[in-house]
């Protein structure tokens, strides 16, 4: 069974910080902000989702990483990186949410070690093969489709 770790927001960059529940909305997570909104946020980029297991993948290759360290606002666990596929819906808690597209890494993630980009996506991944060994590592963003709560433990399950 999958559910949510942790919750995460910030003011705009990262890392993000631990929160009990959030309620998610259209443009995002209330209380939680985006940095450069020419290329972060918005209806598509609603959330980003990030699985537990991928971030002990990192920790494992070196990279001093943790729940919300890669700005990430849903940090699950119990889902598997490599069955993620755009267009799929998932009820988080309350929510029901819809995977829009892979995140490209980019040069705010430096902090957590030369290279990181590199180990977490490659041209695989950005032309949306699943048989990379990288797919899902650097999160998917989401659409909400139906606003409402979620809290660290609930569920998250395909629909």
């Amino acid at each position: 069974m999958a559910n949510i770790l942790q919750i995460n927001v910030s003011q705009g960059g990262i890392p993000k910080r631990s929160v009990d529940r959030a309620r998610v909305r259209n443009q995002g997570i209330d209380g939680d902000a985006v940095s450069h909104t020419e290329i972060h946020g918005g209806p598509l980029q609603a959330v980003l989702l990030i699985m537990n297991e991928s971030l002990e993948e990192m920790k494992s290759l070196g990279f001093p990483v943790y729940p919300g360290a890669l700005g990430e606002n849903l940090t699950t666990s119990g889902l598997d990186r490599h069955d993620l596929r755009i267009g799929q819906r998932y009820r988080a808690g309350q929510a029901i949410l819809e995977l829009t597209k892979i995140r490209v890494p980019c040069a705010t993630l430096n902090p957590y070690g030369k290279g990181i980009q590199n180990a977490i996506y490659d041209q695989q991944v950005k032309a949306g093969d699943s048989s990379s060994p990288r797919w899902g590592l650097s999160g998917f963003y989401a659409s909400i489709v139906q606003e409402g709560w979620i809290l660290p433990g609930d569920r998250i399950e395909r629909l």
